[in-house]
């Protein structure tokens, strides 16, 4: 059973070695190559590939002639988007003689699009998972085959969400490769209407406000935390990334942005709806430190506004 990868990350990686195990000859994988203004924390599906004795190309865009052109020669049975960062032509998707499917961070039809790991943790859902549909034209909109739910944690960051949902994906695969591969998978049509839709997220995203509730500005950190670009506010007039702080309860009256606690335990903030304690924070173009250092480098009082 010929098979062509469309992929990325540590997602593509997984993806491909389930194709591996479950008998599948992959014939080639499309790629990008790293940007270096990222910080890679991710496996890499090249060298995977290339491990494995399979070609690798590096299309420029979506619409770079040879993905269609390298497809069309190999003439694939399955062709599998895994964390592909490029929309697949719907010329494209119909080369793959027995359908074209993708692999997707969520609960599909919700959260469809960009980012679904970073969207469901800004906004405070506590279940997502891992889809595997077939694509069409319209971005996440094809007959689902297949998906797994995992839970979220309050404590859960992008990067730990993204953890549990490897394993999600994985089993997703294992049960419905065998039946791609027999020819007796059934999709089923998504309601999108039922669903939601998100477009990707900029590091300009990140920034907060504190008349947003506590529990609301913690959604946000722990959605952007490292290896992510982070959320920030402006002190001072400066830019300060907060890499990491607990929403808190607080009966206060203090005005939002009020420092109400500055000591060992880190700095505690008035917030629209309770109050945030901040853990670790960057100044820009400066070191990370802890909430405590920082105040004490800057400063920063009980009483005073931010």
């Amino acid at each position: 059973m010929k098979a062509v990868v469309l992929g990325y990350h540590t997602m593509g990686c997984l993806g491909l070695q389930a194709l591996l195990d479950h008998g599948f000859n992959v014939e080639a994988v499309f790629t990008h190559r790293d940007d270096p203004r990222e910080e890679i924390w991710w496996d890499s599906l090249a060298e995977k590939a290339k491990s494995n004795g399979i070609p690798v190309h590096y299309p420029e865009g979506a619409g770079d002639p040879l993905i269609e052109k390298e497809i069309a020669r190999i003439a694939p049975d399955f062709m599998f988007s895994f964390y592909y960062r490029y929309m697949i032509p719907a010329g494209v998707l119909s080369l793959a003689k027995k359908g074209a499917l993708n692999l997707h961070g969520s609960l599909l039809p919700c959260y469809r699009g960009r980012a679904p790991v970073n969207w469901v943790l800004v906004n405070g859902e506590t279940e997502t998972g891992a889809s595997l549909h077939y694509m069409v034209a319209k971005a996440d909109a094809g007959n689902l085959v297949d998906q797994e739910r995992v839970p979220i944690a309050h404590e859960d960051t992008a990067y730990t969400l993204y953890r549990k949902l490897e394993t999600a994906a994985r089993r997703v695969l294992d049960r419905a490769l065998p039946s791609l591969r027999d020819g007796t998978a059934k999709g089923a049509p998504m309601d999108l209407k039922a669903g939601s839709y998100f477009s990707g997220r900029r590091p300009d995203d990140g920034k907060f406000d504190w008349s947003w509730p506590a529990e609301k500005i913690y959604n946000l950190i722990r959605a952007v935390t490292h290896p992510y670009p982070g959320a920030f506010t402006m002190i001072g007039g400066k830019k300060v990334l907060v890499w990491w702080a607990v929403p808190l309860e607080s009966s206060s009256g203090a005005a939002p942005g009020t420092v109400i606690e500055s000591g060992r335990n880190g700095v505690t903030v008035a917030t629209g709806s309770g109050a945030l304690r901040l853990v670790t924070v960057q100044p820009e173009h400066g070191p990370e430190l802890p909430a405590c250092t920082f105040a004490l480098i800057q400063g920063i009082t009980k009483g005073e506004l931010l």
